[in-house]
């Protein structure tokens, strides 16, 4: 029987025996993923209160400047997941290369490698709008008892045992896949407890929404710029409406719920492969999108079928409701 107020580790013990590699070592993730978001979620909301907004005069791997909660959250997640020992391996955004973690035993006997972009749109935080984590878990297909090698980290997407992306907005929510649908779980913050409050989650197969950065429309390729003009013409139908927060996680997470399609970064004159990661942010975002019933393509195919060449890899992404995302298909003449 299904509890009314289920909370989210009575919801991964339920459903543990459905994930498509049914593990302790893989609830243990999905728990610890909880518990590092908690803690992101409290300096998040007394960011205004103590030294953690502006930059730290750093450029990272991406040739970002980094803020001071990107390097809170970064240090929060590595730090929590390694010293459970629940994972043999973890790729961040925030960082050049791959991190190989050990277990206590000296075997190198976890079976899972987590990437993760720790804080996304982190440059909002000034001006208090909502920001994210974006996760993605993968089993490793080195042997089991090695050290992790990059190979772990460079798979498809549709190799992904989970997905998921933390908002911290109004409310805080964790939203994740393990492959049987899209759940989504509010943190109650009074008790620190995630509790179930949007079960199998599905996107509108229709949208009124568009989600673009239109300020780059002149380096768009034409087939762009046209779907763009269908967007606001109001030929036999309702022009759409423009809603852009310019973080990944916010935008997709409203058009998850009420239905459109983002297209914030597609390839330009400038970025041809546009300015998402693959591993990081398409990937997993692309997943969810596919789980709750949306569409998603980079412009020439499905984003979980590019074989990854590099951790820091970026291309062209586009996500929304299905009929959207057909309808943009055809401006891109991709079948």
């Amino acid at each position: 029987m299904k509890l009314k107020h289920q909370t989210l580790g009575e919801f991964i013990i339920e459903k543990q025996d459905s994930f498509s590699y049914s593990s302790g070592e893989l609830t243990k993730l999905l728990n610890g993923i909880g518990l590092a978001t908690k803690i992101v979620n409290h300096e998040v909301n007394k960011a205004g209160l103590v030294d953690l907004i502006g930059e730290v005069g750093e450029i990272n791997v991406q040739g970002e400047s980094q803020q001071k909660l990107d390097l809170m959250a970064n240090k929060t997640f590595i730090d929590t997941l390694s010293k459970r020992e629940i994972v043999c391996g973890i790729a961040s955004e925030e960082e050049e290369s791959f991190i190989t973690i050990n277990s206590q035993d000296k075997n190198h006997q976890n079976k899972y490698v987590l990437l993760i972009d720790p804080l996304d749109g982190s440059s909002n935080i000034d001006v208090n709008v909502s920001v994210g984590t974006i996760f993605s878990i993968y089993k490793r297909v080195t042997p089991v008892g090695t050290p992790v090698t990059q190979e772990d980290f460079l798979q498809k997407g549709r190799n992904q045992i989970s997905a998921g992306y933390i908002i911290y907005g109004s409310s805080t929510m964790l939203v994740f896949t393990t492959g049987n649908g899209v759940n989504g779980f509010t943190l109650n913050p009074a008790l620190g407890t995630f509790y179930l409050s949007h079960p199998d989650m599905k996107q509108p197969e229709d949208g009124s929404i568009y989600s673009i950065n239109e300020g780059n429309c002149a380096s768009f390729e034409p087939g762009i710029n046209e779907y763009l003009n269908y967007c606001k013409s109001t030929d036999g139908k309702s022009a759409y409406k423009s809603r852009y927060v310019g973080s990944l996680v916010a935008d997709f997470h409203r058009n998850l719920l009420k239905g459109g399609i983002y297209y914030m970064y597609p390839g330009t004159k400038t970025d041809i492969n546009g300015k998402l990661r693959l591993l990081y942010e398409c990937n997993p975002i692309a997943l969810l999108a596919e789980q709750a019933g949306g569409g998603e393509t980079d412009g020439k195919g499905s984003v979980l079928d590019i074989e990854p060449t590099s951790l820091h890899q970026r291309v062209p992404f586009f996500t929304g409701s299905k009929n959207m995302i057909n309808e943009l298909k055809g401006f891109l003449n991709q079948e």
